[in-house]
């Protein structure tokens, strides 16, 4: 199993902190490994203070779902009761909106991005931006 390093979620952080400049936006962006565990984050200058606990939230939905937190809406939503009992057994929420990407390469799960400050779309379009620039897999199965 491949492991995220720390250079490489560095990569990726700043990749979308320059996203998040470029649409004028003040970011809190987290990595974790595949496990869930915390790599990474950073807070930009002027972002929510709630911000940083969303974007771990969405990176550790999207590692341990091993797919991107949008895809989870349809289940969260067809069965809430088991998603929100889900979300009670893990180390953090499960969420089910934009803004956490699973950090995939070469079809193996290494981690997930999560980003918060922005509205969903923002969110997600600076997560898949970042990640397709630096060569990271952007396609999962429903």
């Amino acid at each position: 199993m491949t492991k995220l390093t720390l250079s490489e979620a560095e990569a990726i952080l700043a990749g979308t902190l320059r996203r998040g400049e470029q649409l004028g936006k003040a970011l809190s962006v987290a990595i974790v490994d595949a496990g869930g565990h915390l790599i990474s984050a950073k807070r930009s200058d002027g972002a929510r203070a709630l911000t940083p606990s969303i974007a771990i939230a969405k990176a550790y939905s999207a590692a341990i779902m091993e797919r991107p937190t949008n895809m989870l809406r349809d289940w969260a939503q067809s069965n809430p009761g088991f998603f929100a009992q889900l979300s009670e057994m893990a180390a953090h929420p499960i969420v089910a909106t934009e803004g956490g990407v699973t950090i995939k390469r070469n079809g193996e799960i290494l981690g997930g991005l999560g980003v918060s400050g922005g509205t969903p779309a923002e969110d997600q379009q600076a997560c898949e931006e970042a990640l397709s620039e630096l060569g990271y897999d952007l396609v999962f199965k429903t």
